[in-house]
């Protein structure tokens, strides 16, 4: 396992993260085959570990909290907020209100009394800057977390953000979270340069690109949409977008048969290749996903390789545009752009 540290933090973390979506009934893995999951994970030498409250509404953190249990020092905790917890209005979003809440929810299922890395999970177009950095500068006063960041925030925000904390004095979000594969490169484009401008540790989420490049994936085979918090549309050949992704997977298979590599260590070794990624995160479901995912702990990726990769997805492109997760609203919503 290879380790960097985190931003400027001064934290080392793995280059490989423990990613844990898929704990809850929702995700499939049950408490045994979590602590399993964990368990393997810490052995080969990963020590952070992502959840989120709202994955299974809770139900991940819980199991997180039971696998880690006698451990909590040994581990950087990651966890998030801002998705929606229920249906009652003001339990999402990142107000002070509903952070002080969520975060105290976070760390009662956790069973823990700080975590090392608290995430705003989206952009919160309804609240500010300053309402936002200055709840998180007070709850990181009182010791409830270490350090606080960003996930899948769009370039200009990530910007203003660290401005406004510069204006208001708070703290500053110190990583963030965008999602990042061979065939979503967009990121390099916009966010990748802000974040290393403002010394930015990030974590890479969705490497394999929901499935498209574990390798269970090939022309003429059957694709299973049954993965968890997936939509069947992005696995349906009849968009275009899917066939060019589908297309592009092919090549890069080639790729990977030639250099010696699987498709999961062609898949992360490119993601860890970036100088502005610090970490790869993985969401296996089993335990035979992590050692299969494992085996790219320590692959570093040559030029050669990489080159060949640029051929088939050309840099800073994404293959399908419409998956982005951190489009403007303006661009979703026709009533944002119209007088």
């Amino acid at each position: 396992m290879q380790y960097r540290t985190l931003g400027r933090t001064g934290v080392q973390v793995s280059t490989l993260v423990l990613g844990a979506m898929n704990f809850s009934t929702a995700g499939r893995t049950d408490q045994q085959e979590a602590t399993a999951i964990v368990d393997a994970a810490l052995d080969a030498g990963i020590n952070l570990i992502d959840t989120a409250d709202w994955y299974g509404q809770g139900e991940s953190e819980e199991m997180v909290g039971k696998a880690i249990a006698g451990r909590r020092d040994d581990i950087v905790l990651a966890t998030k907020a801002t998705m929606p917890i229920g249906d009652e209005r003001n339990h999402r979003g990142s107000s002070r209100r509903w952070l002080v809440t969520a975060l105290d929810d976070s760390l009662r299922r956790l069973g823990v009394d700080h975590v090392d890395l608290y995430q705003m999970h989206r952009w919160d177009p309804t609240t500010s800057d300053e309402e936002t950095l200055s709840a998180l500068t007070d709850l990181q006063r009182a010791g409830k977390i270490r350090y606080f960041g960003s996930s899948t925030f769009p370039a200009y925000r990530v910007v203003q953000a660290q401005w406004a904390a510069r204006e208001n004095k708070t703290s500053r979000y110190v990583t963030e979270q965008p999602p990042y594969s061979i065939l979503q490169r967009g990121i390099e484009a916009h966010v990748l340069p802000a974040t290393q401008e403002y010394g930015m540790g990030v974590l890479a989420w969705s490497p394999l690109a929901s499935g498209w490049l574990s390798g269970a994936i090939r022309a003429g085979q059957e694709i299973a949409t049954n993965r968890s918090g997936v939509r069947p549309q992005m696995y349906d050949l009849a968009i275009p977008a899917n066939q060019a992704k589908l297309d592009a997977v092919e090549r890069l298979a080639a790729v990977a048969d030639d250099a010696g590599l699987t498709m999961v260590q062609l898949a992360l070794g490119f993601v860890t290749a970036h100088p502005g990624v610090t970490s790869a995160i993985i969401g296996p479901r089993t335990v035979d996903h992590l050692r299969s995912q494992l085996a790219a702990a320590d692959t570093v990726l040559t030029a050669d390789v990489l080159d060949a990769v640029d051929a088939i997805v050309a840099p800073g492109t994404d293959l399908a545009p419409h998956e982005k997760h951190d489009t403007p609203p303006a661009l979703l919503d026709p009533a944002l752009r119209r007088r």
